[in-house]
């Protein structure tokens, strides 16, 4: 098979999949919602809701991480159409990198205008305390400088450019609406921002590798994220991205802490009811903020 055809029947697979959507339901999104570990009962807040199991769904990938439902929920949030994934693909999963960023071109195909991606992540900024919301300012990919970029190979025009620009992945419009939402909803005491970074995992990083990252700039650290932000901002789509910080990341040689996905778990459950009234908030504010070319 050559490019031109590889390229065709990739199109394909993602269209077929969309059109299949599109004929299950009436609704139709305009902001799509990636739920982390944890995180997945901000679908649950979305009224007129219409669910399809990943497994129902043509040629979607299956979650297989503790706290990942494996559910695509359609439905309303604060009067805005919508479309949460409850749990995400990750590469540590096995999953090549375009896999795991499959559903993002089925969003663009939907007419999906703007991607919120929340994860739950590790603290490395010092002053981030177990709990804090931090909104995503830029990223570090680090899989990218291995070559694994979600972009490797043919380009399909009808997706986006050759060569997108990323020094704006993240909207500051949106950002700046996100930090209304908190001040309005009495956050800002736990509310940060800063940069996320990406390791590939399924294992937590070392102490050197830590001391590494917070050096480079990296504010949060996890392992997810930043293959749909790419894809997302090649389609056109405004991107804003939240971590939650659950763990703090071990610095010291002499700390007994060990970081545990049992603990990721526990702190996305005691600040999920937060983060889905900022969430909701912050989406009910969308529709008065243009949209930027």
């Amino acid at each position: 098979m050559n490019c031109a055809e590889d390229r065709r029947n990739q199109y394909e697979l993602y269209k077929e999949t969309a059109d299949w959507l599109l004929a299950h339901t009436t609704q139709r999104p305009k902001i799509a919602i990636i739920c982390g570990s944890g995180l997945g009962a901000l679908a649950d807040t979305l009224h007129n809701k219409t669910v399809f199991p990943y497994e129902e769904i043509p040629y979607f990938p299956q979650s297989t991480v503790p706290g990942h439902a494996g559910r695509l929920v359609f439905g309303d949030l604060s009067g805005k159409p919508c479309v949460c994934m409850q749990g995400r693909f990750h590469v540590y999963e096995g999953y090549a990198i375009s896999t795991v960023t499959f559903p993002i071109r089925v969003f663009f195909l939907l007419g999906v205008e703007i991607l919120i991606v929340t994860n739950a992540a590790g603290g490395l900024n010092q002053h981030f305390q177990v709990g804090d919301i931090m909104f995503i300012r830029d990223h570090i990919n680090m899989l990218g400088f291995a070559g694994q970029n979600p972009l490797r190979g043919p380009n399909d025009k009808r997706f986006g450019v050759r060569f997108p620009c990323m020094s704006d992945a993240y909207d500051r419009d949106l950002f700046s609406l996100a930090k209304e939402s908190a001040q309005e909803l009495g956050y800002l005491e736990f509310i940060q921002e800063g940069v996320y970074c990406m390791l590939a995992g399924p294992s937590y990083e070392t102490i050197a590798e830590s001391r590494m990252l917070q050096v480079l700039g990296a504010d949060a650290v996890g392992m997810s994220t930043v293959p749909e932000v790419i894809i997302a901002r090649h389609c056109g789509l405004r991107v804003f991205g939240i971590s939650l910080i659950t763990n703090k990341v071990v610095m010291n040689y002499d700390s007994q802490e060990r970081a545990n996905h049992e603990e990721v778990l526990h702190t996305s459950r005691i600040r999920a009811a937060a983060l889905q009234k900022l969430v909701t908030c912050f989406v009910g504010k969308t529709g008065n903020n243009p949209v930027t070319p």
